[in-house]
């Protein structure tokens, strides 16, 4: 079996496995749409690849998904260079995202996290951060969760423990929660 088969074999697996997260998607879908429909926004973070999906779902609601409609509210966390570095360097990198939660979120807003892996300190705290601001989340997982699990209003874990299979699962599964959003939300 070549690379690209094995592969493709796995990603389907993961794939099969996100059927048992339909209930927990149809309740990130509410949340989503609560929060919009409300006139609050999205925050939206993760580190690495997980960086470029919390961008492309913070894109998909500023812009559009499918069908035209009016944008929405939706910042991406991890887009500010000179903040984050500053941070770094002043504070600690695991408070990247949670001063942005402080000094960006209200109550009635959403924090919409992702990591693969689950043991990211960074989103913990931002996690944390919304949770005392009084915000919903949810958390996009892998593995088993890591010590992130069970911090979100509610978490979405993709099974496994390969990075790229679980990333490409949270690319479907943020996908049919946009598609689904987007069927809900006012145009």
């Amino acid at each position: 079996m070549t690379l690209l088969q094995r592969a493709i074999q796995d990603s389907l697996a993961v794939t099969r496995a996100l059927g048992a997260l339909a209930k927990p998607l149809d309740r990130a879908v509410a949340l989503v749409v609560d929060c919009l429909s409300r006139g609050h926004k999205l925050l939206l973070c993760g580190n690495g690849g997980s960086a470029t999906d919390a961008s492309h779902v913070a894109t998909e609601f500023l812009c559009r998904f499918r069908e035209d409609r009016r944008p929405y509210p939706a910042l991406s966390l991890t887009v500010n260079g000179e903040f984050m570095t500053a941070v770094c360097n002043d504070y600690h990198a695991d408070e990247i995202f949670a001063r942005q939660v402080w000094g960006l979120g209200q109550k009635g807003d959403l924090l919409i996290a992702f990591t693969t892996s689950g043991k990211s300190r960074n989103i913990l705290r931002a996690l944390e951060e919304a949770n005392r601001k009084k915000m919903k989340s949810i958390c996009f997982l892998g593995r088993d969760g890591g010590f992130t699990k069970g911090v979100a209003t509610l978490d979405l874990l993709a099974p496994g423990d390969n990075t790229a299979r679980i990333q490409e699962a949270h690319t479907l599964l943020f996908h049919v929660l946009c598609e689904a959003a987007d069927q809900k939300l006012p145009k």
